[in-house]
This record gives C-alpha cells, structure tokens and sequence, in this order.
C-alpha cells in the first residue's frame, strides 16, 4: 500500500485529492494547521476511514516535518497548504511570503535529507503569470507575479525546479488556474456570489457587494484538478504542469450563471464596494493545458455553467436546511 502525506488536508484541493486516493487504496497522512476550532467539514466523510491519520503541522516548522517523514515513510508528499487568498496577502505580506515561499523549501529540504525517492508535488498557481499580456500562458510562459501571494509561488516554483535539477528529486508543479467547488473557501468570490445567492433567494439576505466585475479568470472545477496532480507524480520523470480549461470568463459572467440559476436579479440585489478592489489586478488569465493532455492524458470535465450552477445548488440546500430546521 502506498502512502501520501496531504498538507492543506482540510482545504478544498486537499480534500478532494484525499477521497480520490483513498478510493485508489492509499494510505494518507494529512496534515493540518492547529486552530482552536476542529474545522473538518470538508474532510467528515473519510475521517473515519481505515487508511486515513490527520495530524498537526505547520509550515514554518521544519522539525515537525522530518519527524513526519521518518514516521510514516510516505512515496508521495502533496504540498497544498498555503495562505492563498490573494487579496489577504497584500494585508498580510510577511506571513504570506513565509508560507508560501519558505513552507516549500522546508519540505524539499527535509525529503532531500530522509528520503530522495520521495515523489513531491507542489501547488503553483496561474497568479505567477500575473500581467503578462501574451495569454494563453503555457509552461514557458513568462512569470509576471502582481500579489506578495503570486511572487512567493514563484519563489517556490523555482525552487522545485532548482531541487529537480540539483539534487535528482522527482519535484512537480502543477501550475493550476482557478478551481472551484462547493468546497471553496467562503471568502472567494465564486463562494460569496453562490452564498448570496442561495441567501437572497430564501429571503435571509438583501445585497451583494463585489468589487472588480471585470477580471476573466480560466475557472474548473477542483474534482477534475486532483486527478492531474497524481498523474503528475505516476510519471517516470518529474516536470511541470499548466492545469486549466482553456477557456475564460469575468467574474461578472460568474455572477450571471449564478443568479440565472437562482432567477434573480443582478441590477437589484448587487451592489460594487470600491474597498473590494485589490491594490493590483490581474486582469485576464487562460490557460493553455496542451502538455497535460498530451503527456498525462488528462482532460477537464466539469464546464462552467455547470460549475456555477453545482455551487449554487449546494449552497441553497445547505443554507435552507441551516436556516429553516426544525
């Protein structure tokens, strides 16, 4: 049986990607910030499985890590954890870039010391590209990062490339463009758009304040984008991955399919908050996903309006049943 080590377990790809390989027979260790809340909703459902062990890490403790290591000898390590809102690491640089940049570097260190053979993966992240212009961008696109979030991933993504060629580790990134799920953390804009909704439709909200309707993003959904990071690691060489649809739409043609769903409207119940606004906007990413397709036979499934309108109907029915229980 192999075993992974998840970081980020509670998170949206975190999750996913731990029911994807329980159901393939692995054992998985995921790891998990300590905080005074448990905040396991997205991991309840295999909590209990046979194969699964959650414990505590952080990303700024090296130790911790190696202990990790050595106890549960893993074949695959899955580095997800991050701080990765973009608009909070302008708030919160420091942490942000510590995180992000340094949590890597820890992991890498620490799989070089205990155990070479040990597969990595690492979360990039489309943000890299920034304000490029020369869109769709591809794996020799050039990073342009706009956040102290997109400068520290491009940080760590050089960083496994540098492990890769220096010391021989099987060291991927998967560069992934947006992906969404009901699992999305509440403060992203997909999430707030699909709560709201869910909200004004039962009657219990009035408004939604966004701010830049414009930006186009290249949105999939986070099931489909797991898959691509374990095909990743089953490849006998280790490289980098653009993981996108190929196709892009503005955070207002999100805001359209939800609230045709939902058969509300926009003119009446959305409102833009000029304090929503980033410092720096990124204002167009696509993706180009040729070498995934061609190297890892990996395809998106789930399309736009579909994805809009799954996150939509899963916010109602959760909202409904918190709201009107008896």
């Amino acid at each position: 049986m192999k075993t992974a080590i998840i970081t980020g377990i509670t998170g949206q790809d975190g999750s996913y990607l731990a029911e994807f390989l329980l159901n393939k027979g692995y054992f998985v260790v995921g790891l998990k910030r300590r905080s005074s809340t448990i905040c396991t909703d997205r991991i309840d459902s295999f909590y209990d499985h046979p194969n699964f062990k959650l414990r505590y890490y952080n990303l700024n403790d090296s130790g911790c890590f190696y202990r990790l290591l050595l106890e549960y000898k893993p074949q695959e390590v899955y580095n997800l954890a991050a701080q990765s809102h973009v608009k909070v690491s302008f708030e919160t640089p420091e942490e942000t870039v510590n995180a992000v940049a340094m949590g890597p570097l820890r992991q890498l260190e620490a799989i070089r010391s205990v155990d070479p053979k040990i597969k990595f993966y690492q979360a990039s992240s489309s943000e890299m590209f920034g304000v490029n212009p020369d869109a769709p961008y591809n794996e020799k696109s050039r990073l342009m990062p706009a956040s102290p979030y997109a400068c520290a991933k491009v940080f760590a993504h050089n960083l496994v490339n540098n492990y890769r060629e220096s010391y021989g580790l099987h060291a991927s990134s998967g560069i992934l463009f947006n992906h969404e799920s009901p699992r999305r953390g509440e403060t992203f804009v997909t999430r707030k758009i699909t709560i709201a909704a869910a909200k004004i439709k039962l009657g219990l909200q009035d408004k939604l304040y966004l701010g830049n309707l414009d930006a186009k993003r290249d949105w999939g959904f986070a099931g489909d984008y797991v898959e691509a990071m374990w095909l990743m690691l089953q490849q006998k060489r280790p490289d980098d991955y653009v993981i996108s649809t190929g196709e892009t739409y503005s955070v207002n043609d999100f805001l359209e399919a939800v609230f045709d769903s939902a058969n509300l409207s926009i003119e009446k119940h959305v409102e833009i908050d000029p304090s929503l606004f980033r410092p720096q906007e990124v204002p167009y990413l696509l993706g180009d996903c040729t070498k995934a397709k061609k190297k890892l036979g990996w395809e998106p499934k789930i399309k736009f309006k579909e994805l809009a309108a799954m996150m939509y109907s899963y916010d109602i029915k959760r909202i409904r049943e918190l709201a009107f229980e008896v």
